[in-house]
């Protein structure tokens, strides 16, 4: 397993051994031991999610402050651009974000700690993404940074297209109206 550090310290890019042969090929997405001896993770995670979404689909940008889920996200088919924000007011990265492409072909992983923002658009016909999570959704705590806030200025690879993004995403508070909330 390679672990790589991302702009933001604690937002790491996790590439599992991969194995493949003339039968086909394995690898492991995820083991509490060796997550936590070679990328830092010593956490539990009490959910997995499993969301499908078509080709320039944006989700997000999601995060809760009571219960803030740590997540981490791959894409099992398909190719998205995955972002995660840094909205912890204490942390040196506070509002900084950093992306990456998770695709079912590089197999690579991000790791969110609790306390970021998290999104993602698709660039393939169809994705899905699994990503376990370390508390529970809690549907009250939900809140939205806004996937195209210019005081962040996330670059999404959107080559022209308008992103499909649900109502809720399009009313995504300002970053600026998220540091009041906290």
């Amino acid at each position: 397993m390679r672990v790589t550090s991302t702009a933001i310290a604690d937002l790491k890019i996790i590439d599992p051994d991969y194995y493949s042969d003339n039968r086909g090929s394995l690898f492991e997405s995820f083991s509490a031991n060796r997550y936590a001896d070679e990328a830092g993770i010593k956490i539990d995670f009490v959910q997995d999610n499993h969301s499908r979404s078509t080709r320039n689909v944006l989700r997000g940008l999601h995060y809760q402050i009571t219960h803030p889920q740590g997540k981490l996200v791959r894409s099992v088919v398909g190719i998205i651009f995955d972002v995660g924000v840094d909205i912890r007011t204490d942390s040196p990265s506070f509002g900084h974000w950093a992306g990456v492409i998770l695709s079912a072909d590089n197999r690579r992983q991000l790791w969110l700690p609790p306390g970021f923002a998290h999104g993602f658009f698709v660039l393939s016909d169809v994705a899905e993404v699994l990503y376990k999570t370390t508390a529970y959704y809690d549907p009250a705590d939900e809140h939205c940074l806004a996937w195209n806030d210019p005081a962040i200025g996330i670059e999404w690879p959107l080559d022209g297209v308008t992103p499909i993004v649900s109502d809720r995403d399009n009313d995504g508070l300002s970053f600026k109206e998220i540091q009041a909330l906290q």
